[in-house]
């Protein structure tokens, strides 16, 4: 999941980032609504959280145009402005839902879960693969009820590789899915992730195999 945080308050933006990125969770920042139409027109992000109070103006005004969008962005409201009337204004405007501040993180996970499960492009809650079975909404993988010790990327690789299965999944895309803005990406660092993820599959037997497709991708299928 790759994940816009549109906060002007830089140590508010960095905890908060730190602690969604501990859940394999890519986050990118914008500190002001001009960087997020920037960041939101590579149309490469799942959600946004989006902070009213803003340098450059209120954050929902960013809201009709991701509801304009080919591909909707699901949006959460985070929010110091949190009374009835400013909730009330902010779900009314599209936001998929409005959380005032302070809040616990675990409630902004949930609240996250929530709205992706309502999405359309989220990977099914249960996905089954051979051996290997995907839990979306707990973004953990399990092979005969053993958990797949993963990292954040080699996650963000197999979710990514799961909403395609037998179908190759570009370098791009797996690249968007993966690395944030402000990530320097090495020459071979994606192939570098997919090859652990690989290895860990095998180790774990779970009856699955990615494919590298020559010059365009991977593919993630069954195992002959």
């Amino acid at each position: 999941m790759r994940l816009l945080l549109v906060e002007d308050e830089p140590d508010m933006a960095e905890a908060l980032g730190a602690a969604l990125s501990r859940h394999a969770i890519a986050v990118d920042y914008a500190p002001t609504l001009s960087m997020a139409r920037e960041a939101l027109a590579n149309d490469v992000h799942d959600i946004v959280l989006i902070d009213r109070q803003m340098p450059d103006g209120d954050g929902v005004s960013l809201i009709a145009g991701l509801r304009r969008s080919s591909r909707p962005i699901a949006t959460i409201v985070i929010s110091a402005l949190g009374a009835p009337s400013d909730r009330i204004e902010g779900l009314n405007l599209g936001a998929d839902d409005y959380l005032p501040k302070p809040f616990e993180v675990e409630e902004l996970l949930a609240r996250i879960v929530a709205v992706r499960r309502r999405g359309a492009e989220v990977v099914d809650q249960q996905t089954i693969l051979a051996d290997l079975h995907y839990n979306g909404e707990l973004r953990e993988a399990l092979v005969r009820g053993t958990r797949v010790q993963l990292t954040r990327r080699e996650l963000l690789i197999l979710e990514s590789l799961l909403r395609r299965p037998g179908r190759t999944v570009t370098k791009a895309v797996l690249e968007d899915a993966v690395y944030t803005f402000d990530d320097e990406i090495q020459s071979n660092s994606l192939e570098a992730n997919v090859s652990r993820l690989r290895k860990k599959l095998a180790d774990i037997e779970a009856g699955v195999e990615i494919h590298n497709i020559r010059g365009v991708g991977y593919l993630i299928r069954p195992a002959a």
